[in-house]
């Protein structure tokens, strides 16, 4: 099989980066990854080299280029089909595509006020309004699927899935920004935070150099 490249920009900014890396590291798919610093004089020209969008993430693989986090998942889910990047169960699928899908096109007002930075510790003094509307909805979200397909294990579907993947990023904005949570999402944001792909993405972002003034 031909072997996977994965361009990605600044771990400690790009959270759509993280979302496909993720998934490549856990269900053990050897690849290589190219790191682009993101808004610098040549980031655009230097990204657009290899991404016909002109954004990061993109895969590599072969003669296939394919860019957007929810598409390179789906790539996956079609070459490794035995990993189970989704649920088995139709109704628990069904769920998995349907919350990747309202968090690859919603959430705005959280991406706006609380930008991915996990190297950071910034408390908000108060949560803006439009933002605790999408706090309360991600926890919704969150202890649903953990009531209802959570069971067997520690994830939203038991199982780790394309949309654990999909919400890593708001694990770490809960944390940088000081959004405190309880109950079934506590849980979970405190085990997606110590598992060791996590750990060592954030690890490799308080490495970088690079500073992005949001």
């Amino acid at each position: 099989m031909e072997k996977f490249l994965l361009v990605i920009g600044n771990k400690n900014y790009s959270s759509w980066s993280l979302r496909p890396w993720l998934v490549l590291k856990f269900f053990k798919i050897p690849f290589k990854e190219m790191v682009i610093p993101l808004y610098q004089a040549q980031s655009k020209a230097h990204i657009l080299r290899y991404s016909p969008s002109g954004k990061v993430p993109l895969l590599i693989h072969g003669k296939n280029r394919v860019w957007d986090s929810m598409a390179i998942g789906e790539y996956l889910a079609e070459i490794f089909p035995r990993k189970g990047l989704w649920p088995k169960d139709r109704a628990a699928r069904a769920l998995a595509r349907s919350i990747s899908a309202e968090m690859h096109s919603g959430f705005i007002a959280l991406r706006k006020n609380c930008p991915m930075d996990v190297r950071s510790f910034k408390p908000l003094d108060k949560i803006p309004l439009e933002v605790e509307g999408d706090v309360r909805r991600i926890r919704k979200i969150w202890d649903s699927c953990r009531s209802r397909f959570g069971a067997k294990g520690a994830f939203l579907f038991g199982a780790f899935s394309l949309a654990d993947a999909m919400y890593a990023p708001i694990v770490w904005r809960f944390q940088t920004y000081g959004i405190k949570l309880s109950g079934l999402s506590d849980e979970y944001g405190k085990m997606m935070r110590a598992l060791p792909a996590m750990r060592e993405w954030q690890k490799a972002g308080e490495k970088e150099s690079w500073r992005i003034g949001h």
